[in-house]
């Protein structure tokens, strides 16, 4: 078999070999001494700060979820209460309309009836004053009649004796 001539750092010789393993050793030793320890610490730093975050980000959510929650609830019950409010005036707008209603009724009646009544003070009124000027008429006739029919003493004593008649049938 042939050997190939290869160049010396594909295949180095056994004290190059050693040498780098001893070297290879210290720096490993060095790093695992002081170098893997704040690694992996910070490494465990780290996942620790994501871990923490994760949890604060997870009750975050939990939170504004628990804040819409009572948010909604917060929105149902103004809007009940609303509602309620709404009712409760509409309730009042209606007691408010009937009661003026009720007093225009009254009003109105009142109204009426005072002018029934000045309507009757004043149809009595009339009247008296048209049975004061008939009487007065009857009165001015009778004497124009009386006058003219009691020129002599025979028809006085006509109408005195007619008036007797009268008088007693009654």
């Amino acid at each position: 078999m042939e050997s190939i001539n290869l160049p010396s750092i594909l295949t180095p010789d056994f004290g190059l070999f050693f040498w780098m393993f001893v070297a290879f050793l210290v720096v490993f030793v060095l790093l695992a001494k002081y170098g893997f320890p704040v690694i992996t610490g910070m490494v465990e730093e780290r996942k620790n700060y994501i871990d923490d975050s994760l949890k604060k980000a997870h009750e975050a959510q939990e939170r504004l979820a628990n804040i819409a929650q009572e948010g909604e609830s917060i929105l149902q019950e103004a809007r009940a209460k609303q509602a309620q409010i709404l009712k409760e005036a509409a309730e009042t707008r209606d007691a408010i309309v009937e009661k003026a209603q009720e007093k225009a009724r009254q009003e109105s009646a009142r109204l009426i009836s005072d002018a029934k009544d000045e309507i009757e003070q004043q149809k009595k009124a009339a009247i008296a004053d048209i049975r004061k000027q008939v009487a007065a008429l009857s009165v001015e006739v009778a004497e124009k009649v009386l006058r003219q029919n009691l020129q002599g003493d025979k028809a006085q004593m006509e109408l005195i004796d007619r008036m007797l008649d009268d008088v007693s049938a009654n």
